[in-house]
């Protein structure tokens, strides 16, 4: 069956066409990639917490007060960084572009950490000598990626793993195996929270904070790797316009345009239209944001609906209904927010 499939790809080849063998992508064969990564992530980061006050306290000769303070702000900022994450993937990059990039950050945020305590001249070295801006720029670094790297997967994994399993049927075995998965997702990072608040405070009382902090850094490694392997597999949704984005792009490009004068009554044909959709004047609700959609060289445009004289003034016009959709979604959800 191989050597038919590659023969025909030659004779494709010959012909000026490729013919290439289709992977199906997504389903349960997903699944271990992605859970192992949010597994492994979670053991790393809650068991270089469980440990970290004692570090600071007898490797940065810090206080307990300060050290408390640095390890909530750390706590804090991994909490927020997933909000910034899931725009980010929603948006913009998408799921995968942003949980790649979370765990490369973790890894080198793991990795800086773990460097702490091999190299002498990253602490102080005396007892009771306070640390340089260096020796802290490179700690604080370390938590800083680390917490980057907080972002990037936890608010996205679930969502991913979702991804690969979603049909469009929404039967009930669809269903059935969706609501496994839930299961499995949240009973890991069950178990992996548990291990890591008692195996790895063990080692690190046990073995020191260079083996301590190593073993993390090797599983956040070890989940990088695992996510990326499976890459091909994966079914990558594409971002989508951020609800943010979309009306400020309405109120720039209605701002840009205050200089024009309302059309008058019933003359939908001086707004721009999306392509193959029916005129209609845009609601007179929030009317200062109808100018975000008037055409602004009608004689151009052939009663505004022309996608490709607009893409050359994208910035400068904008459809009826993408003007109506920011007046009744997007500005209700910005301010409910």
């Amino acid at each position: 069956k191989l050597e038919n499939m590659e023969g025909r790809k030659m004779k494709n080849q010959k012909g000026g066409l490729i013919v290439e063998p289709i992977i199906q992508k997504g389903g349960l064969k997903t699944m271990p990639f992605i859970i192992a990564n949010e597994t492994f992530e979670k053991v790393a980061t809650y068991g270089l917490l469980a440990n970290m006050i004692i570090y600071l306290i007898t490797g940065y000769n810090m206080d307990s007060a300060t050290g408390a303070n640095v390890l909530f702000i750390w706590s804090a900022v991994s909490n927020f960084t997933p909000i910034l994450g899931a725009f980010l993937s929603d948006s913009y990059l998408g799921r995968f572009r942003v949980i790649a990039l979370g765990s490369v950050a973790s890894f080198l945020g793991g990795t800086l950490l773990w460097l702490t305590t091999v190299l002498p001249e990253a602490k102080p070295t005396q007892n009771g000598e306070q640390a340089t801006s260096a020796q802290l720029s490179m700690l604080f670094g370390a938590f800083a990626l680390m917490s980057i790297g907080a972002g990037g997967i936890r608010p996205c994994s679930l969502a991913f793993g979702a991804d690969q399993l979603d049909k469009e049927d929404n039967s009930a075995e669809n269903a059935r195996v969706l609501q496994t998965f839930f299961n499995l997702y949240y009973a890991s990072v069950g178990v992996s929270i548990m291990i890591s608040v008692t195996a790895f405070v063990y080692i690190q009382d046990k073995f020191g904070f260079k083996v301590g902090f190593g073993i993390p850094a090797a599983l956040i490694f070890l989940a990088a790797v695992f996510f990326l392997v499976g890459s091909p597999l994966y079914v990558k949704v594409k971002a989508n316009k951020s609800l943010f984005t979309g009306f400020i792009q309405t109120a720039v490009v209605a701002f840009k345009n205050k200089h024009l004068a309302f059309p008058p009554n019933n003359t939908d044909g001086w707004y721009h239209h999306r392509k193959g959709s029916k005129f209609v004047s845009p609601t007179d609700k929030l009317r200062w944001l109808n100018k975000a959609c008037i055409i602004r060289n009608p004689d151009t445009y052939a009663y505004g609906n022309c996608e490709e004289q607009r893409s050359k003034v994208w910035d400068e016009t904008e459809t009826v209904n993408e003007v109506d959709l920011s007046k009744s979604k997007e500005l209700p959800l910005i301010v409910s927010v």
